[in-house]
């Protein structure tokens, strides 16, 4: 069975490993009932079971991962689990009667009275958090749910900047928080140390998928993190960092859980296993990019808000790093085409507009800080070159 972490001051015991909901379901369009297969509600009720059966006690989901609710409500009392952990997540809405419905759509669709979390999902930008935590706003909303028994603790989720992430922290108006942090992206470090000052349970969200495409790692990957697979590695690296209490498995099947298992298998030893890996990492990564690079390729880059073109600089050099140091290709690709094309949640441009709609004397224009100025334009068209193509929806376009 998983060990557990207190999970912040819900007092919940979490298992560190989190069922997460985003693959397992049949599509992302909401279904109705006649068009979800057998086949679908059979793949989903084994890898519920062996969830159930390894102690995944926490199952997590959200109103817009298409069929995921209206699945898992139809299975949740077929796979009994007298310690279940269930959590949904809400966008938070400008209106609360409007945020209001599609919490009850949400209960509706998992067929429950109540669950143990709720999440405001994707608090990304500044309004969002000022729609949540108005007074009467969707927090208010939460928390009469709360009183009336229906919603344990509340926390939210976010793609947000890390200044955001610290100012709804701040606000310690949450339980516990759901964010994004592995080995290939380390920036929210300071938030997980702010939810601990807070007492706040801390989820790792998409360790795998966002965490570098794990699930099929390229071949570069594969040997700097042997003798670990790439998602054991990572998953040990989650759960070392102080503060985190589970990580988020995306399971499409039950197989899917075994590399996972296996990282539990191994916590008690990581501090052994994980510093030889984390040196190939990075000795590959400094051979590959060079120090000089490494020590400034952020210094003197404009927000995205402010790059002819809204391109997103600090994201698509990141990526050229990635692809560089390990080979990411496929998660770089898929990077690449979400900037531009998934709102809030990836915002900025990928670099098509370059050449295009921006000639290089502007972009150099705002990168007069920058000591890589006269390089960026280059690495940039290399980058299309590479991983550019058709724009990529993201999974959840009704976010």
């Amino acid at each position: 069975m998983l060990p557990t972490r207190r999970f912040g001051r819900s007092e919940l015991a979490m298992p560190v490993l989190s069922l997460g909901g985003m693959r397992f379901q049949q599509s992302w369009s909401d279904l109705a009932p006649d068009q979800i297969t057998a086949a679908s509600q059979a793949n989903l009720r084994a890898t519920l079971s062996a969830a159930v059966a390894h102690g995944f006690h926490h199952v997590e989901t959200a109103r817009h991962y298409g069929s995921s609710e209206r699945q898992l409500g139809w299975l949740l009392p077929q796979v009994p689990d007298a310690e279940r952990i269930l959590q949904t997540k809400v966008p938070p809405q400008d209106d609360p009667a409007a945020f209001e419905a599609e919490l009850a759509l949400s209960f509706e669709r998992l067929a429950v009275d109540r669950v143990d979390c709720l999440a405001i999902h994707g608090i990304n930008l500044s309004e969002h958090l000022q729609a949540t935590l108005k007074p009467g706003g969707c927090l208010a909303v939460a928390r009469r749910w709360q009183r009336d028994g229906r919603v344990g603790c509340i926390g939210f989720s976010t793609h947000g900047p890390l200044a955001l992430i610290e100012e709804a922290i701040a606000s310690d108006a949450f339980d516990y928080v759901n964010l994004h942090w592995y080995f290939i992206r380390q920036d929210n470090a300071p938030a997980i140390a702010a939810a601990q000052a807070h007492d706040m349970g801390v989820f790792v969200i998409s360790p795998t998928d966002k965490g570098g495409h794990l699930h099929s790692p390229s071949e570069r990957l594969l040997e700097l993190c042997a003798p670990l697979h790439p998602i054991v590695f990572n998953d040990l690296f989650c759960l070392s960092q102080p503060g985190v209490h589970t990580i988020s498995v995306g399971a499409a099947r039950p197989e899917d859980l075994a590399l996972h298992l296996e990282a539990v298998q191994l916590l008690p030893e990581a501090a052994a296993l994980l510093p030889p890996i984390v040196s190939c990492l990075e000795e590959a990564r400094r051979t590959a990019l060079g120090e000089a690079w490494l020590s400034s390729w952020q210094q003197g880059l404009p927000r995205w808000q402010d790059t002819p073109g809204q391109i997103n600089l600090p994201t698509l050099l990141w990526l050229h790093n990635l692809l560089e140091a390990w080979d990411l290709q496929s998660y770089a690709k898929a990077r690449y085409g979400l900037l531009g094309a998934a709102s809030h949640w990836f915002p900025g441009a990928n670099a098509d507009a370059l050449d295009q709609g921006v000639s290089e004397a502007e972009l150099t224009a705002v990168l007069q800080a920058s000591p890589w100025r006269d390089q960026i334009p280059g690495i940039l068209r290399s980058l299309r070159e590479r991983v550019g193509g058709s724009p990529t929806k993201r999974l959840m376009q009704n976010d």
